[in-house]
């Protein structure tokens, strides 16, 4: 057991290496076998322990970047004292950090690889696993439809920061994230209201019941289900 975790450890120091040195190529050569030959080189990583560490080559490199992104933020969050922030703003916060860690030429680069077909499912899972860590950072625990409702929401709203924030030259990045989160916010608002008037509430003890059956997945690795860091 403590050999395995040391070993663990050792892959993913080097994977940390390898993706830090890799970031200075990417704006040059994109996230291809040319970047992460010259991170390898330059992070001094052995070639087998590198394969294993991106065994799909560049696909597995610019993923370990996006998860170490997550991971990152989610360090960042729990160092943060967030009692006196509301919900809201604790969200904003989320979002705005997850950008602050990135580079971003790295994520432009990114989204065209993640564009390619053969790698949408990949991007896919990896905005999901975004959202899924800044629940996560800031302590949800549902577990049934809103689990999913919640996560496809803050994709979207993710989603349009992310874009927002590479055309961003003014430094309007938190404004913007302040926004789309108000405008969430009201549509929450008005959910609230509509379960609570009468035909909401006939709507819930009729065809909403079927909702009651959905539960969030059990399966780590199953979208759009929570996606687990890779080692």
């Amino acid at each position: 057991m403590a050999k395995r975790k040391s070993e663990q450890e050792h892959l993913a120091k080097a994977k940390r290496a390898i993706i830090e040195a890799a970031v200075m190529h990417v704006m040059f050569d994109g996230w291809s076998d040319t970047t992460l030959k010259a991170a390898i080189a330059d992070s001094g990583v052995d070639a087998g322990l590198a394969k294993l560490a991106f065994p799909r080559g560049p696909l597995d490199l610019a993923l370990g970047y996006h998860y170490q992104g997550d991971a990152d933020m989610r360090e960042a969050m729990a160092a943060l004292d967030l009692s006196e922030m509301r919900y809201s703003e604790r969200v904003a916060k989320a979002i705005s950090l997850r950008l602050a860690l990135a580079d971003k030429e790295a994520v432009r680069r990114g989204m065209a690889f993640f564009a390619l077909p053969q790698n949408a499912g990949d991007g896919t899972r990896a905005l999901w696993h975004t959202a899924d860590a800044i629940w996560e950072s800031l302590g949800d625990t549902s577990r049934d439809y809103n689990w999913y409702t919640k996560r496809m929401t803050l994709s979207a709203v993710y989603s349009a920061c992310l874009l927002f924030w590479l055309g961003d030259e003014a430094g309007e990045t938190d404004a913007f994230i302040d926004r789309r989160i108000a405008n969430v916010m009201s549509f929450e608002k008005t959910k609230a209201k509509f379960r609570n008037s009468p035909l909401g509430k006939q709507f819930s003890n009729t065809f909403g019941k079927m909702f009651d059956h959905i539960k969030a997945p059990e399966a780590p690795d199953d979208l759009p289900g929570k996606i687990h860091d890779q080692e």
